[in-house]
């Protein structure tokens, strides 16, 4: 059986494919008893899996009943590659590298074949340097690889 924020995140989800402008509003307290948890349960499935390197923005409105403002990212692909670069930037621990190549096979940029091999590049075990420069290495290897896949991507 899922956990409460697996089926939260899976509500919120559906909730913004109906959405015709790929954005929903919801306020936490409701949201929070209509799953019978806390308000801070709310916060943590937003702020875990609705971040940035995984295509979200959050916006959140204090006052009235505190209304959350969740969009899916919809922006052209030279913007949306230099959002990851900058996202990733100079270094990148290894969680949040598998988390942007995620994002990319969820939005269809990448294959299920190519995001295996991406993760295993950037894994711990095939980068065999000292702890101290391994995520600026992840960092350029999971660049190099994006720049591949969008060069040879005309849909992208």
């Amino acid at each position: 059986m899922s956990n409460i924020s697996d089926i939260i995140e899976l509500f919120i989800k559906e909730l913004l494919e109906d959405a015709s402008n790929q954005s929903v509003e919801i306020q936490r307290n409701e949201l929070a008893n209509y799953f019978k948890c806390s308000p801070s349960q709310i916060n943590y499935v937003l702020t875990t899996r609705f971040s940035i390197d995984r295509g979200y923005i959050v916006e959140s409105r204090r006052g009235g009943g505190g209304c959350i403002r969740i969009a899916q990212m919809d922006i052209e692909k030279d913007r949306y590659i230099e959002g990851l670069f900058s996202e990733i930037g100079e270094s990148i621990n290894k969680l949040k590298a598998v988390q942007i190549i995620e994002l990319l096979f969820q939005r269809g940029i990448i294959k299920d074949r190519e995001k295996e091999i991406m993760k295993a590049a950037i894994s711990d075990r095939s980068i065999q340097s000292p702890f101290n420069i391994k995520n600026e290495v992840r960092a350029n290897i999971l660049k190099s690889m994006m720049l591949v896949v969008y060069r040879n991507k005309k849909d992208f």
